[in-house]
């Protein structure tokens, strides 16, 4: 059994999201890290996660919501990762980068409501926000999230993946089936290039804040 969790969030939200996964698995005796990603490249959200790697006495499961999961693909690599767990994420390829996934969205897919970038940040419309990423949470909690987005730096959508952490170490994905950001199709084609163990859970792309005990049940599998 892995005893320590790290954490990884995702493009326009920060690590506090995860508060409700973290105090189940810390309830359950995980000793549980939570990365912030600075979001402005993936070779700062990369070091950012080692800096976190660095500093773990033993073996980790390294978690990724969303971007997060390009960025446990990249960082996945450290010698203290043993194993990885997808949420709702991105699960890029060697040479691929957010930008790339999201380049060709197949006929009737739901588009992430991504306004243009200014002075080189995105952001998602204030107004599409809940529909988008928080479909299933109560309108004042996904209110206070369109509120309070993180900008998210275009070269971390641009940043691509050298040698992805899954094809070197175990993995499993959580498959969100409400999912309007990114369309649980893809996420079911992107787990299974990667090989993963599949879950699935009625969830929005912020299943990590509306079904915690469902992303807490998958990275205990992991560490087991």
């Amino acid at each position: 059994m892995i005893r320590n969790i790290v954490l990884v969030h995702g493009g326009f939200v920060d690590g506090s999201g995860w508060q409700a996964v973290y105090d189940l698995l810390v309830a359950d005796g995980f000793r549980v890290s939570v990365v912030q990603n600075p979001t402005l490249s993936l070779a700062g959200d990369v070091a950012a996660t080692h800096q976190v790697l660095d500093a773990l006495d033993g073996p980790a499961v390294l978690v990724g919501h969303s971007y997060g999961g390009v960025v446990i693909s990249e960082a996945g690599s450290h010698p203290n990762v043993a194993a990885l767990a997808y949420i709702a994420a991105f699960a890029p390829d060697k040479g691929e980068s957010v930008n790339t996934i999201i380049a060709d969205p197949p006929p009737g897919a739901p588009v992430p409501p991504i306004l243009p970038p200014v002075n080189g940040f995105l952001f998602l419309d204030r107004d599409k926000f809940a529909a988008s990423f928080a479909g299933d949470l109560p309108a004042d909690q996904a209110a206070f999230m369109a509120d309070s987005q993180v900008p998210w730096g275009v070269d971390a959508l641009g940043g691509t993946v050298t040698e992805p952490a899954w094809r070197a170490k175990p993995s499993w994905y959580l498959v969100a089936t409400d999912d309007r950001m990114i369309p649980p199709p893809a996420q079911h084609s992107m787990a299974q290039r990667a090989g993963s163990t599949v879950a699935e859970t009625p969830g929005s792309h912020s299943v990590y804040l509306s079904q915690p005990a469902a992303v807490a049940e998958l990275i205990r599998q992991a560490a087991a």
